[in-house]
């Protein structure tokens, strides 16, 4: 049998560091597993771009992740994956997942009412894609959608906590606490970086799901992937942007942690 070290690695992309949430499950999950993951900072934020143009970003990050050698690729972009992921499915060679079915997923598990909210991008929001997972998972869910556009700017300055990122929250959050949801679909990559205020504006009895868990475990499923075995010596993590690589750095090691210590300049030609 092959090991992971001489298999190509699992491509993660993103428009930016959000997607660093699901690569932090990736790893705990499958740590002898490597991962490239590429963040498109220069070309942030994708929520409020027309879905073409997102769509042909997602394209030339899928055939780039694929000329590196990546055997399997993760849309860690809810934008991205609204926007490209049956596109991507059919284009390229390699298996390709997206997160806003496995964020559906664990949120239909774990709501008790089935008044389920969601958070996401314009974009994301726009495309209903939440509405067409729900539907396709044949539950009894009540979806309340609404955009939160800001969200993604404050994480990607590396601002999570502050007093003026509360204010939006309550103000971009009002509608649904309004409608009691007991469960919230954080239905943006970013989102996760900012559960603690989100929580707070929420309340203690609203459940926060992000989709990273469920869909390192659908990875881990779909490719096989040995069970984690101290013996062995964990993955080779490789990290690029198309921005400014030390702050992709800086904010990277902070919110991810020591596996990005170093980043690879792309530029797009």
């Amino acid at each position: 049998m092959s090991t992971t070290s001489d298999r190509g690695p699992i491509g993660v992309f993103d428009s930016g560091l959000g997607g660093l949430t699901v690569l932090r499950s990736m790893i705990d999950v499958l740590p002898q597993e490597p991962l490239i993951y590429f963040g498109d900072t220069a070309r942030f934020p994708y929520g409020p771009k027309p879905p073409d143009e997102v769509l042909k970003y997602a394209i030339e990050i899928g055939d780039m992740l694929i000329d590196r050698g990546a055997r399997a690729i993760v849309v860690a972009c809810n934008s991205a994956a609204a926007a490209a992921l049956d596109v991507l499915k059919e284009r390229l060679s390699v298996p390709v997942l997206g997160v806003i079915e496995p964020g559906m997923v664990a949120a239909a598990r774990v709501t008790r009412s089935g008044r389920v909210g969601v958070i996401g991008t314009v974009g994301t929001i726009a495309s209903g894609a939440y509405e067409r997972a729900a539907a396709a998972l044949d539950t009894d869910l009540e979806l309340t959608c609404t955009p939160c556009p800001g969200f993604v700017e404050f994480v990607e300055a590396g601002d999570v906590d502050s007093e003026q990122v509360h204010v939006l929250a309550e103000r971009l959050l009002a509608p649904l606490t309004s409608v009691s949801v007991d469960t919230l679909v954080l239905g943006c990559t970013h989102y996760p970086l900012l559960a603690r205020t989100i929580g707070d504006v929420m309340g203690p009895n609203v459940t926060l799901v992000s989709s990273a868990d469920e869909t390192a475990a659908a990875v881990s499923a779909l490719l096989g992937s040995p069970s984690p075995d101290a013996s062995r010596p964990p993955g080779d993590h490789k990290f690029l942007t198309s921005g400014d690589v030390e702050t992709f750095r800086r904010l990277g090691e902070r919110f991810l942690g020591p596996e990005v210590h170093a980043v690879e300049q792309w530029t797009w030609s």
